[in-house]
């Protein structure tokens, strides 16, 4: 095929008029260059958890834009790489398994990360994935199985509820929250007592009716590792452990129950010593020692926290319980669980707190 000198040179005019025309790539606009997403599990899990984590190539990812928009939504393991992005704010969460309602050896793990996606440069989330719902494992002693041979016991939540027989040995999964412990007894239902759970925390609650059983609560005991939460309790049927929560020691508010009730009085809260040092600032605490103030300390849910919000500060008023719990005498109870009875307030030290402590029991 032959080609005139003409023609080339008409071809080659309007190429050069093309390219003078279109931008090049190169010189784009800052603001329009794009970034790039990916997103990483850390290497090594730093826990003691006596439960492995499932594979998390089979976990659910899902990357979303500011408007809500799915850019991703698969398994983890047939994710990309990394997305080529416009510069904005995207949302990477990432679940073992959807969960919804009350279901038996169902523990969900996950982890829900804001990144920014700047002009040119490459951003990487890490996935530091921890258990979101909470487990209850219920206990029956061969007593109960005397007395109630038609019996068995539910866990209820606002999502649903589970069937406990006296043989069921399985960890039952509840979202946090108020969890009712009832009794069938063949015939009828009757509450028992209100059990209130928070993400990581596995409760193991023992049922038992012996005759003649006291009316003095059972003790709790711990045993934390750092994944999850794990505790026991013991409830006697008519021992009156059962009471309204925050009326007794063995009902005490959590943490993050006593938030929700910050004009009650007299009533009992428990966490976890955390930090002390309290400052009216949004960081203002201090998590490790020396330290320097005898008059307030901070409690959390969890041992592990070091986020002032997430706790709830304590006033230490002069007599027994400042002298007990201050942590500049007191240093080594970091860490330790604390009941105190008291007085809610909606703020001290910026944050949500309890003053006027009239009793405290420390769990060492």
């Amino acid at each position: 095929m032959k080609t005139s000198s003409g023609a080339l040179s008409g071809l080659l005019a309007v190429a050069l008029a093309i390219s003078a025309a279109a931008p090049s790539c190169n010189k784009l606009p800052e603001e329009q260059r794009q970034g790039s997403l990916s997103w990483t599990f850390p290497e090594q899990l730093a826990t003691r958890s006596i439960e492995d984590l499932p594979d998390t190539d089979s976990f659910i990812l899902a990357v979303t834009n500011s408007s809500g928009d799915i850019l991703y939504e698969g398994r983890y393991g047939d994710s990309p790489q990394s997305l080529d992005l416009a510069p904005g704010s995207y949302t990477v969460r990432v679940l073992s398994r959807p969960f919804s309602s009350p279901e038996f050896s169902a523990p969900q793990y996950g982890d829900e990360q804001v990144a920014v996606v700047q002009s040119g440069t490459r951003t990487n989330v890490v996935l530091k994935c921890t258990q979101l719902n909470s487990g209850i494992r219920l206990k029956v002693s061969s007593d109960f199985r005397s007395r109630y041979p038609g019996g068995y016991l539910t866990a209820a939540s606002s999502k649903g509820k589970l069937k406990y027989l006296p043989s069921e040995s399985r960890v039952g999964f509840f979202s946090p929250g108020k969890v009712t412990i009832s009794l069938f007894d063949g015939n009828s239902s009757t509450d028992l007592t209100d059990r209130y759970v928070e993400a990581c925390e596995m409760l193991t609650l023992g049922v038992a009716c012996p005759s003649g059983a006291g009316t003095d609560p059972f003790p709790i005991s711990l045993s934390v590792d750092t994944t999850r939460i794990w505790y026991e309790d013991t409830y006697v049927i008519g021992s009156g452990s059962g009471s309204e929560p925050g009326t007794s020691l063995s009902s005490a508010f959590s943490v993050t129950q006593a938030k929700e009730n910050l004009t009650a009085k007299g009533v009992w809260v428990c966490g976890y010593i955390v930090g002390g040092d309290l400052t009216s600032s949004k960081t203002g605490m201090a998590v490790t020692g020396p330290f320097t103030s005898s008059t307030n300390i901070a409690i959390a849910s969890r041992s592990s926290v070091t986020d002032k919000s997430l706790c709830l500060s304590v006033k230490l008023g002069s007599g027994d319980a400042r002298d007990a719990l201050n942590l500049v005498d007191n240093q080594s109870l970091l860490g330790h669980k604390v009941y105190l009875k008291g007085d809610m307030v909606s703020a001290y030290y910026g944050i949500p707190g309890i003053q006027n402590i009239t009793e405290y029991s420390l769990v060492k």
